[in-house]
């Protein structure tokens, strides 16, 4: 008789869970940031949304064991900055998590781009990807702050913070994406405003392509139609 193991086949998680992973981190962390304690559920929810998106795209082995190598340094680096910051700094894990992001958007907009019709999945997937992507500059933003001892960005509000690290980068992040731009934070270096005018026009041309896409798949004539 064949051993159990050898007929178990590996499955990713759906993207549903991804989105839900998402919009869990999305809602608690701004809220929970600043009560006792709220490092750590930030960290665990970051963590929880990196490892989603790892297995929300790994439909291949190869994807999986690519996908889990990039996701050490992120969230590994995560973990041992929150309890021993002196050892690694925000930098290591902030490098670490975007290029994990990028290979998770990158292969959640190629299962879109390639869906032969708009399901559930598409959808979400969409959506995760678009969180993804602010999620993304978040992590830049940080990072350049963190980079720039002059300061990279002007805080032009008399709120007490003066930096890009937790719920002030993602706030600017998703104000940018979405090209509202209250001009409370301000990009003063050429890199905060290079990557500040990436995010906009890629926020304007992911909507755009991305109505055009599923239209497109859900006008299209479906097999056996007459």
């Amino acid at each position: 008789m064949k051993p159990v193991l050898g007929r178990v086949k590996f499955r990713r998680f759906s993207t549903v869970q991804l989105l839900i992973a998402l919009a869990l981190f999305f809602t608690c962390a701004p809220f929970v940031e600043e009560i006792k304690g709220g490092e750590l559920i930030v960290s665990i929810l970051f963590s929880l949304v990196l490892l989603a998106g790892v297995l929300a795209v790994a439909e291949r082995k190869r994807v999986l064991v690519i996908a889990l190598v990039l996701a050490v340094p992120a969230v590994g680096g995560r973990w041992i900055n929150h309890f021993r910051a002196d050892l690694v700094p925000p930098a290591v894990f902030l490098v670490g998590g975007l290029i994990l992001i990028i290979f998770v958007v990158a292969h959640l907009l190629r299962f879109v781009l390639r869906a032969p019709s708009v399901t559930t999945e598409v959808l979400c997937a969409s959506i995760s990807a678009y969180l993804m992507l602010g999620l993304m500059w978040t992590m830049a933003y940080w990072l350049v702050d963190q980079l720039t001892p002059g300061g990279a960005f002007s805080f032009n509000t008399n709120a007490g913070t003066r930096s890009m690290n937790g719920f002030t980068g993602f706030y600017f992040s998703f104000i940018t994406l979405s090209t509202v731009g209250y001009g409370d934070i301000t990009p003063v270096s050429r890199i905060a405003r290079w990557l500040a005018a990436m995010e906009a026009m890629t926020g304007l041309l992911y909507v755009a392509v991305l109505i055009a896409r599923l239209v497109s798949l859900y006008s299209s004539p479906k097999p056996g139609d007459s």
